[in-house]
């Protein structure tokens, strides 16, 4: 047991450092992750067997529950939403037409059986959100006429219902389901996803709102049981686990909750996590002896995935957006480029392989070399290519579709309390003579927002909240020094307050209380200072003396 857990320890360590090299070199990391499970396979360096299908297949299944809910939680609905009807249906229409021509293509030109041709398009016709958002963002790639929108929810959204034909064409292979049973199922998976969804975010958005608390740890945990809740609800009642798990991400990361962007990177952590165990096992399970009989019907397939069924999917669905929404032929030929494979499809090969046992071909190690080649290939060049048919945009910043995204400004708020007798009181706002960069936002009043004028009077009790250019260098610190009892520095006031290596008092925490004090303000036992420092040395440890 303890060699076992050093080595996932050691496991995760390589990850990490994989992830910082294939950064700077260009390469996906998930390849890495890949090659890493390869390395520790059965026929691997370091062997860890793993022959236990049912076991991957219920851990890729937890793993990608928190990948679909993040690819909700994680989007920007303010920038999605102005795609999101062909978004949708290139998350439908497109998937399916996706499938049929690769089932189609299997049949006729490789001599597939219908059925595992089928099967087959249904495994692979959605794309990875998980490898599109990390590309996106570590490249920091922004794309002309809401393409990063566009492909965002397209990847995150897809994956549901490539679930639905696979599960579709496992109960038609196997002889379950009729044409009217299969009609109810799909009818059935959408009416009860989406209710579920929408229900179970509702409810979680309201909790969470009554905790009255920031997303500390017991936050994040509660959003992360809301995730499984998610999928486990309405799948346990026949409906479609993922598409509910994906909208409810998609409600809760864009309501109102406090310190969202701690959450998105607490989820974003999870994911990776989620991403990293996916491909491990991905790498685990493959068997590269075997290779050399899948690689080329793997190869052809890929391409004609590549050249043909996806630009053709998306063409059939985009073009008729072309006139009201712009999507040129340009445009529409990067969004078929990256439509990579990832870990929906690993997850649902998996499930298909330990569904059917007579399959004629070897469908997971297909997939696995389907996989491969895409995020080598579409991982690698998708910058290349977006340049190359210049639909990068400089001015465009990716990271506003997300809602972790937070404006790259160097300024700050801060809030004055106006007392009687205060320099401001009485005086219109144009008489203050503000200096250069710092401006009046608003000013709180009686519980309500005004909006500031130049000819706006400044009244007692007033709170005015001002804004200005922050500031901070390796020699400025903030220290803290606790009043004694009994100290001599009890009932001084602050402008009294001369220790040799006092710095400036910016503030006072008194019980539970902070109070930005000025020189009359009078010290009391207990009082925690915050006092500002100026140095050319590193701050030393608290003087609580």
């Amino acid at each position: 047991m303890t060699l076992f857990l050093i080595l996932i320890g050691l496991v995760i360590l390589i990850c990490v450092w994989l992830n910082h090299v294939t950064n700077r070199i260009g390469v996906p990391t998930l390849l890495a992750f890949i090659v890493l499970g390869i390395i520790f396979g059965n026929n691997g360096l370091i062997p860890i067997h793993l022959e236990d299908m049912d076991f991957a297949e219920q851990t890729c299944t937890v793993a990608l529950i928190f990948i679909m809910f993040y690819g909700g939680f994680g989007t920007r609905w303010e920038s999605a939403g102005r795609v999101a009807v062909e978004s949708g249906l290139l998350a439908s229409v497109g998937v399916i037409l996706t499938s049929g021509m690769v089932g189609v293509f299997c049949h006729y030109a490789l001599r597939w059986e219908w059925m595992d041709g089928l099967l087959l398009g249904s495994v692979i016709a959605s794309t990875d959100a998980a490898s599109v958002f990390s590309i996106l963002r570590s490249r920091k790639l922004g794309l002309k006429n809401n393409t990063a929108s566009l492909l965002e929810v397209e990847s995150g959204s897809n994956d549901p219902f490539a679930y639905m034909l696979t599960m579709v064409m496992l109960s038609l292979r196997s002889g379950t389901a009729s044409g009217g049973g299969v009609v109810l199922m799909l009818v059935g998976q959408i009416l009860l996803g989406v209710l579920g969804g929408w229900l179970i975010a509702i409810v979680a958005v309201h909790i969470f709102k009554q905790m009255h608390s920031r997303a500390t740890a017991y936050g994040s945990l509660f959003v992360l049981a809301i995730a499984i809740l998610s999928y486990a609800l309405p799948s346990f009642l026949g409906g479609n686990g993922y598409l509910s798990a994906y909208l409810a991400g998609i409600i809760m990361g864009n309501a109102d909750l406090k310190d969202k962007k701690n959450l998105v990177a607490f989820f974003d952590g999870t994911t990776g996590l989620m991403q990293v165990l996916i491909f491990f096992l991905l790498g685990l399970l493959a068997r590269p002896a075997m290779m050399h009989r899948v690689i080329v019907p793997a190869l052809i397939i890929f391409a004609f995935m590549l050249f043909v069924a996806r630009p053709l999917a998306v063409s059939l669905v985009l073009t008729p957006f072309s006139r009201s929404k712009g999507y040129r032929f340009r445009q529409r030929m990067l969004v078929s480029f990256v439509g990579l494979r990832g870990a929906a499809s690993i997850v649902f090969a998996i499930m298909a392989t330990g569904t059917v046992s007579d399959m004629n071909v070897d469908l997971f190690n297909i997939v696995f070399c389907i996989v491969l080649l895409s995020i080598t290939i579409q991982g690698s060049l998708l910058p290349a290519v977006a340049g190359w048919l210049d639909m990068i945009d400089d001015s465009v910043d990716v990271m506003k579709t997300f809602n972790d995204y937070v404006e790259d400004t160097d300024v700050q708020f801060g809030r004055i309390t106006i007392k009687e007798g205060s320099a401001w009181e009485g005086k219109l706002i144009r008489e203050l003579g503000l200096p250069k960069n710092l401006l009046i936002a608003m000013i709180l009043r009686d519980g309500q927002k005004v909006l500031p004028r130049g000819n706006t009077k400044i009244k007692k009790g007033d709170s005015v909240v001002i804004i200005t250019k922050s500031f901070e260098d390796n020699h400025t610190f903030l220290e803290e020094h606790t009043i004694k009892p009994g100290s001599k520095w009890v009932g001084q006031r602050i402008m009294d307050y001369d220790r040799a290596d006092a710095g400036v008092v910016v503030m006072i925490r008194r019980g539970d209380k902070n109070t930005i004090p000025d020189g009359n303000t009078v010290l009391q036992a207990s009082d925690v200072l915050v006092l500002c420092h100026i140095s050319q040395q590193e701050p030393t440890e608290t003087d609580n003396s």
